[in-house]
């Protein structure tokens, strides 16, 4: 009894904290990737958070086209790690090819909540207080503007109203229930 009932909050602990670092990590490929500002204040941050874990990687993993290959591994090994001791904490052992293939569809809806939440929070800035400056919201445009101006390109024009946000949002959301789903399904035949 003593034992689940202090797992549930050390899980949570492990989620957020793990989550965290996950997320500054995607964070610092996204932003390399769709090609951001790198002297904006934020990616300072995340590239200074994010450094004495990616350097030592970047030379074992070199970068492919552009891409930071050595922060996306980065990204893989912390939430294996985290999926690892939620189910260590969870009474199911240390397993670690379940933890390192239960890390990738995690990896996958991490990656969408990020474009997800970034682009919701463009949009509330918007209304809120449209056409303002700040270097968050800066990065926030650099990081959903490659997927929001293709659609907008060819949505029909609706009179100052722009409902790019809300396709790529509907887009995003039915692109993880067809990924996640098969892949977790995928995963649990494996295992």
């Amino acid at each position: 009894m003593g034992g689940s009932y202090l797992a549930q909050p050390a899980i949570f602990l492990v989620q957020v904290l793990f989550g965290l670092y996950a997320t500054l990590v995607v964070l610092r490929f996204l932003l390399q990737l769709m090609r951001a500002d790198f002297y904006n204040p934020l990616s300072q941050f995340i590239v200074k958070a994010t450094k004495p874990l990616v350097n030592p990687l970047r030379r074992v993993i070199p970068g492919v086209s552009g891409m930071d290959i050595a922060s996306l591994v980065l990204a893989w090994i912390v939430v294996a790690v985290e999926q690892l001791a939620i189910l260590a904490l969870s009474g199911a052992g240390l397993q670690l090819s379940a933890a390192a293939l239960l890390a990738i569809p995690e990896l996958i809806s991490l990656v969408i909540n990020i474009f997800l939440f970034a682009i919701l929070i463009q949009v509330i800035v918007s209304w809120i207080n449209p056409g303002s400056h700040n270097p968050a919201i800066s990065l926030i445009i650099s990081l959903t503007e490659p997927l929001l101006a293709p659609v907008r390109r060819r949505m029909p024009d609706m009179g100052g109203l722009d409902l790019s946000p809300m396709v790529v949002m509907l887009g995003l959301v039915v692109l993880e229930m067809l990924l996640v789903p098969p892949i977790k399904d995928l995963i649990g035949q494996v295992l």
